[in-house]
């Protein structure tokens, strides 16, 4: 049950990330054409004002299929029509037409070749299929000559629209964050919440709802608890607490040493701050993920730190743990996952977001655009960049699962 909601909560992310461009690309007039959560085939899908809604059977990720991306040329006629082509020679004429517009940069042109070709394979014999793959082709082709397409917009539209998703995720992980500190995990107490069974803890007979008074004879606060056991060096501690009333001494008992500190192996309770306490604690916390992301991205460029990599397999499982140990736990991991997803998207490589920012940026600066081919090398790099990465992480997560 824990996996699905693991899965489920995955999906939320990817959802609130794709809606960000959505959202975005909609207000600035870049009409989008798909909005789909999950890769094709569709398993479910729905249109409405033009724009189709959909599942994918793949649930790796999500899209939002904005006009245009690219300065249409003529290599695209051939990748949208060349199905057709080869069933239908009769077209090349139409075809050479619309490529020798393009080359030109004749726009007006290549949408009456556009309107010639549509009519041509309207009225042809073609297979169904084939004919479904042309309608396709110039209908991107058609989308990639429109007035909103993404590639005529301003270049502050264009960066808008596209960094809207990362930032989608950052105001998730902001709200989830905050959300969090004004309930209970705000500001620590010295009351125990929870005792793990099989711990030091519950050992020594420690109770939830003990409040704990003294460590080794020392009075204590909320801050010295964790401090005073983890500088134990595993010898023997002796825990006075509160326990209805009266004061109860708890026999010494070594805490054992656990992801890198020593611990007894309870939790305190927390209380919640004010809104506008808990607003500074999410940005704090996000400001100190982030910087630890980009710290290990960095080592990753030294070959360290491939440890700390995990895939989608890694991540459901990371989320399904903490799903078992409660909702708290499992919204802290959901907002770190979110805020990841966005600084990983962020990252100045295509076909990630980070990469068309920086192009749609180097655009404007340069007042022409990219070559086609520029964009396809460093899509190349990019795409195996992200493919090496997602094969370090599924290899970690099978050492971790097994």
């Amino acid at each position: 049950m824990t996996i699905f909601v693991a899965i489920v909560g995955l999906g939320i992310l990817i959802f609130v990330h794709e809606l960000g461009h959505f959202l975005v690309s909609l207000a600035l007039g870049m009409r989008p054409r798909r909005f789909y959560i999950g890769f094709p085939p569709a398993i479910w899908k729905t249109t409405r004002n033009g724009i189709e809604y959909g599942l994918g059977a793949v649930p790796l990720g999500g899209f939002v299929k904005i006009p245009g991306m690219h300065r249409p040329s003529p290599v695209d006629v051939d990748a949208g029509l060349g199905r057709a082509l080869a069933d239908a020679p009769s077209l090349s004429g139409a075809t050479s037409r619309l490529r020798g517009a393009l080359a030109a940069g004749d726009h007006d042109a290549a949408r009456d070749s556009l309107r010639v070709l549509q009519e041509l394979v309207d009225e042809s014999d073609l297979p169904p299929r084939t004919v479904a793959a042309a309608r396709k082709g110039i209908e991107d082709l058609g989308d990639s000559l429109g007035p909103n397409a993404y590639w005529r917009a301003a270049t502050w539209k264009r960066a808008a629209a596209i960094a809207a998703g990362p930032a989608a995720n950052v105001m998730l992980a902001l709200v989830l964050f905050t959300g969090l500190f004004m309930t209970s995990v705000g500001a620590a107490t010295t009351t125990v919440e929870r005792v793990s069974e099989g711990t030091p803890a519950a050992r020594m007979g420690l109770q939830p709802g003990d409040r704990i008074v003294k460590i080794d004879g020392a009075v204590v606060e909320p801050e010295d608890i964790s401090r005073l056991i983890s500088g134990s060096e595993g010898r023997p501690l002796t825990v006075v607490v509160a326990r209805r009333g009266a004061e109860v001494g708890l026999p010494p008992t070594a805490p054992r040493m656990d992801q890198g500190a020593y611990r007894l192996g309870f939790i305190l309770a927390g209380e919640g701050l004010p809104v506008h306490e808990a607003a500074v604690e999410s940005l704090d916390l996000s400001w100190r993920v982030t910087r630890d992301i980009g710290a290990a991205l960095g080592r990753l460029v030294t070959g360290e730190g491939r440890d700390q990599i995990a895939s989608p397999v890694g991540i459901v499982q990371g989320s399904s743990d903490a799903a078992k140990q409660g909702t708290e736990s499992f919204l802290f991991v959901l907002g770190l996952i979110s805020l990841s997803i966005a600084l990983l998207n962020l990252l100045p490589l295509l076909p990630l977001d980070g990469g068309h920012i920086v192009f749609a940026v180097a655009e404007g600066v340069r007042g022409r655009a990219v070559r086609r081919e520029v964009y396809e090398r460093v899509s190349v790099v990019g795409i195996g960049l992200v493919l090496l990465l997602f094969v370090i992480g599924l290899s970690n997560d099978i050492g971790r699962l097994s």
